[in-house]
C-alpha cells in the first residue's frame, strides 16, 4: 500500500441535488451523502473529506450561523470539506444589468461562507466553483459580445473573491457558454486576467472537450475516431491538458463513456459513470496523471485534494454503499499512482 497522503480523497454531495427534482428523482438529503461517504472503507482507507454544493435544500447562504452548523454536521462524520459550488444560475454571466449583480452577489455570499469554515478549521483546502450559467447556444447569438460581458462578471466576481482570500474555478463542461470548449475556456480565462481564477478540471466533462459537442471547430480527435485506438485518444488528451493544465486549480476524478447526458432541469453534458463502468473509455488512474503530472512527469501538487464527481447517477445506484466504496478504491489508487507524502 503506498504510503501517499496527499492529495486528500474527497467525495462530492451536489450529486443529490443536481439532476433530480419534480421532473426527475427526488433529491438524496445532505445526511445521506455525507453517510455513505463516512461510511466508505477500502483496507482501512477512508474519504478525507467533501466537496460541497451551496445551495437548497442543503445550505442558506443567508443564515448567518449556517458555517458554523455545516461545519459541526461535517466533523461528526469525521471528514473535512473543500471546494464549494457558488449558486449562480438565478440569471446568465452575459445577462442584463441585474442578472450580472445577482450573479456576483451570489459569489460574494459564497466567499463569505467559504472563508467563515476557514476559519472555523474545516477547510484546509479549495476554490469556489462558478460557470456562466449561460447556453452555448444563447452565446452563440452573439459571441464577441456574449463573451465580453461573461469575462466582465467574472472579474468582477474575481474582485470580490479576493476580498476573502477566495480563489475561483471556472469549470469545464461543456453546457457552459463560452467555457464549451477547450479553446474558448481558454480565451475566457486568459481575458478575465486575475491572479485568482483558474479551471476545474472533469475527467468526464473535460473529456467531451476531445469530441467538440456543441463546438465542432474545436475537436480535438479526428471525426472518424475509433473508442480502440487508444495511441490517438492519449495524444488528444495530451494535447487537451497541455493547454488547460497550467490554469487547472481543482480537479475531479470521473469516468465518461463517450457520450452526453443530462437529467431534470441539468442540460446535457459529459455523461457520468460508474468506477467500475466496463463502457468507460478513460483508463481512470493512468489518465488522470495527465492532469496531475506535467509533460515531463512532474507532479504539479497544484491542489491538496481532488474529489470524485457522480452527478446524474440514479438514486438506486447511489443509495448503494457498493458505489462509494468501488469509487474510493479508484480514488485510492489515483493517490498511489500520482500522490505524496
Amino acid at each position: 500500500m503506498s504510503q501517499n497522503n496527499f492529495p486528500k480523497l474527497h467525495n462530492a454531495t451536489w450529486p443529490g441535488i443536481v439532476g433530480k427534482g419534480p421532473d426527475s428523482e427526488p433529491p438524496i438529503p445532505l445526511d445521506t451523502m455525507l453517510e455513505m461517504t463516512a461510511n466508505a472503507e477500502v483496507d482501512g482507507v477512508k474519504f478525507d473529506g467533501v466537496d460541497i454544493g451551496l445551495f437548497d435544500p442543503s445550505i442558506d447562504l443567508d443564515d448567518k450561523d449556517g458555517p458554523k452548523k455545516l461545519a459541526e454536521k461535517v466533523t461528526s462524520y469525521g471528514l473535512k470539506i473543500g471546494s464549494l459550488v457558488a449558486p449562480i444560475w438565478g440569471g446568465p454571466a452575459m445577462g442584463s444589468k441585474e442578472d450580472r449583480a445577482h450573479f456576483v452577489d451570489q459569489v460574494r455570499k459564497s466567499c463569505i461562507y467559504a472563508k467563515e469554515l476557514r476559519h472555523l478549521g474545516i477547510r484546509p483546502s479549495g476554490v469556489v466553483r462558478i460557470d456562466s450559467a449561460s447556453s452555448p447556444e444563447a452565446w452563440s447569438k452573439d459571441p464577441v459580445n456574449n463573451t465580453k460581458l461573461i469575462v466582465q462578471t467574472f472579474q468582477e466576481a474575481c474582485d470580490v473573491a479576493a476580498d476573502y482570500g477566495e480563489k475561483l474555478a471556472a469549470e469545464g463542461e461543456i453546457c457552459w457558454g463560452a467555457m464549451h470548449s477547450w479553446k474558448r475556456m481558454l480565451e475566457t480565462l486568459e481575458a478575465v486576467d486575475r491572479p485568482n481564477i483558474g479551471f476545474q478540471a472533469d475527467m468526464s466533462h473535460t473529456f467531451l472537450y476531445l469530441l467538440g459537442y456543441n463546438a465542432p471547430e474545436d475537436r480535438i480527435l479526428p471525426v472518424d475516431f475509433k473508442w480502440e485506438d487508444r495511441a490517438t485518444l492519449e495524444e488528444g488528451l495530451k494535447k487537451l491538458t497541455a493547454a488547460l493544465r497550467p490554469w487547472t486549480i481543482d480537479f475531479h476524478v470521473a469516468q465518461n463513456d463517450g457520450t452526453v447526458h443530462g437529467t431534470g432541469s441539468h442540460d446535457k453534458t459529459g455523461r457520468h459513470c460508474l468506477a467500475t463502468d466496463p463502457n468507460g473509455k478513460l483508463d481512470v488512474v493512468h489518465d488522470a496523471g495527465y492532469w496531475l503530472r506535467d509533460e515531463s512527469g512532474k507532479l504539479t501538487k497544484a491542489f491538496n485534494h481532488i474529489c470524485w464527481d457522480g452527478c446524474m447517477f440514479p438514486n438506486e445506484v447511489m443509495l448503494q454503499q457498493k458505489t462509494w466504496n468501488d469509487i474510493l478504491a479508484v480514488m485510492i489508487k489515483v493517490r498511489e499512482a500520482h500522490g505524496w507524502a
